[in-house]
């Protein structure tokens, strides 16, 4: 039976992160999750392809070369590049929100090509974070960004930091190039109106309740400009994938 020339298969090769150093032709026995995916979830076989990237640029293709009951042992070939990270560094500051809003947001955002993410506990934020919950949240979301970007193609992860209140971060941030936009509802500027200084740019979004008074003040302080997001209020995990697509559409590799 012959195909149809309007058929096409997408056939994209497996992407697995490695926390360790990746070496060129090199043999890598795989950890235990990643063995059981590769055998068991997509019933893998020696000789098949794969892609492992280890966020210090870059991808090498692999090979399956054995697979036993010691798990799943790779051979890398050289390093190659995509080049697909975009030329705007954004920076998300992103108010932590309840449930799984977080884990979207920091879905998305790595999708969307930002290069850190930082969690903020501002005063109107719902979750409450001791230390030991913020160090787990934190691997938590650093997971996500992985696995976000074993699946969009990229190879260099975000940072994402521990979880931190908003007014420790803005005395401890240092004064840089970067453009930085507070949003804010109803603010006299467009995001998209904004003259970009510099090649990077710090996105500051609040959580389901949004920034206090005085937060918006001490985002001024701490050279913020206040913009808008369009006339309707969104919600905190709809606005961060809004502004980013916003910025990489004016600034960004979506401009291109």
């Amino acid at each position: 039976m012959s195909t149809s020339p309007f058929t096409v298969l997408l056939m994209s090769a497996t992407r697995l992160f490695s926390s360790n150093p990746l070496l060129e032709n090199s043999s890598i026995l795989l950890d235990a999750a990643q063995s059981r995916y590769l055998s068991r979830s997509l019933r893998a076989r020696p000789g098949d392809e794969i892609i492992m990237f280890d966020g210090a640029g870059g991808e090498l293709p692999a090979t399956v070369t054995t697979i036993d009951k010691s798990g799943v042992l790779v051979t890398t070939g050289v390093r190659q590049s995509n080049g697909i990270e975009s030329p705007l560094a954004i920076h998300l500051v992103q108010g932590i929100s309840r449930g799984d809003r977080m884990d979207t947001v920091v879905q998305k955002a790595t999708e969307l090509g930002v290069t850190q993410i930082t969690p903020v506990i501002s005063n109107y934020s719902v979750v409450r974070l001791d230390e030991q919950r913020a160090q787990k949240r934190q691997a938590h979301w650093q997971k996500i960004a992985q696995s976000a970007c074993e699946q969009c193609g990229r190879n260099s992860v975000p940072t994402v930091a521990q979880p931190i209140p908003l007014l420790h971060w803005f005395g401890d941030t240092p004064a840089d190039e970067t453009t930085r936009l507070m949003l804010r509802p109803g603010a006299a500027t467009s995001l998209s109106a904004v003259n970009l200084a510099a090649a990077s740019v710090t996105l500051m979004i609040g959580p389901e309740g949004g920034f206090s008074e005085t937060e918006y003040a001490n985002g001024n302080a701490c050279g913020f400009e206040h913009v808008a997001l369009g006339p309707r209020i969104l919600r905190t995990e709809t606005a961060a994938v809004a502004a980013i697509s916003v910025a990489q559409s004016v600034w960004g590799d979506f401009a291109n």
